[in-house]
């Protein structure tokens, strides 16, 4: 059973950080990666990363957002810096089987950036 548990949003002003970490259980993953939705509008990629290393950020965020993984431990955080009000969103974890190709959620954790 794939289990993908997420940590580290809240609440922020703009110009803080924050570090958003997901630990991944049940599977070996190919890819593992951050992905968020602000009221309104469609899911988006912030950022993944392979087993590889290969690494794909948005354009919006980078800069400014750093995304690591542990192979070994089966996590992916995500170093947010310099955030903005619109990086206001659900932040989710996203983990993708290497065997079946089938991509796991988090629960999603919420992000807000406001003075």
């Amino acid at each position: 059973q794939v289990q993908l548990v997420e940590s580290g949003g809240g609440l922020v002003q703009p110009g803080d950080s924050l570090r958003l970490s997901c630990a991944a259980s049940g599977s070996i993953f190919s890819v593992m990666g951050w992905y968020r939705q602000a009221p309104g509008k469609q899911r988006e990629l912030v950022a993944l990363k392979t087993t590889g290393g290969g690494t794909n950020i948005a354009a919006s965020v980078k800069g400014r957002f750093t995304i690591s993984r542990d192979n070994a431990k089966n996590t992916v955080d995500l170093q947010m810096n310099t955030l903005k009000p619109e990086d206001t969103a659900v932040y989710y974890c996203n983990a993708r089987s290497i065997t079946s190709s089938y991509d796991f959620w988090g629960q999603g954790t919420q992000v807000t950036v406001s003075s």
